[in-house]
């Protein structure tokens, strides 16, 4: 079993990356590999709403690196998708991601169907909520089993390594990998 984190942080093993990597500690401990892809200094393209993804089961474009993010989600058993929030939302950059998958998942039905997913905020302050909330929308919306914890997957950090000292936020993270493997394991009963 696999579970790929797309971190769409602009920072670099920011608070993001931490929060992801808490989770992974977690999968790893059962076996479960891990991949992190973290698009740092990389741009990802909004939708071009073509329609050419049609079944294709992949977009068309490829002057960024969307092809290969979404082969790998396609071939992963679970997806976290991490974002920290900048403007009371997902970043841009996992707007542009949940937007091209959304249209490839809606011209190409049950493409993500009965995968595992997850949503890791990385927050200051506000707008965490709504950040969690369009991940998880994204989920449900292509029939995939969504893995939660005590808690929202939420850590809060301005600065980088802050979100090391929300330590309820760690545990919740380390809960979520545990839950997140029990799932993963289960379906493959």
């Amino acid at each position: 079993m696999k579970v790929l984190a797309i971190n769409s942080s602009a920072r670099k093993n920011g608070n993001t990356s931490i929060l992801i990597d808490t989770v992974f500690e977690e999968l790893n401990k059962e076996g479960i590999e891990t991949e992190m892809i973290q698009l740092a200094g990389q741009v990802i393209e909004p939708c071009k709403a073509c329609w050419a993804c049609g079944g294709r089961e992949n977009c068309v474009h490829k002057k960024d690196q969307f092809q290969e993010l979404f082969e790998k989600m396609k071939e992963a058993d679970g997806i976290i998708l991490g974002s920290p929030v900048y403007s009371a939302n997902v970043s841009s950059t996992m707007q542009a991601i949940l937007e091209r998958a959304a249209v490839i998942g809606d011209m190409n039905q049950g493409i993500l169907k009965h995968k595992v997913g997850a949503a890791v905020i990385a927050s200051r302050r506000g707008g965490a909520v709504n950040a969690f909330d369009t991940i998880n929308h994204f989920f449900l919306n292509h029939e995939m089993f969504v893995a939660g914890s005590t808690y929202w997957n939420i850590g809060y950090g301005r600065m980088p390594q802050e979100v090391k000292n929300d330590t309820e936020a760690l545990e919740n993270m380390r809960n979520l990998g545990q839950n997140m493997a029990y799932l993963l394991k289960a379906l493959k009963r």
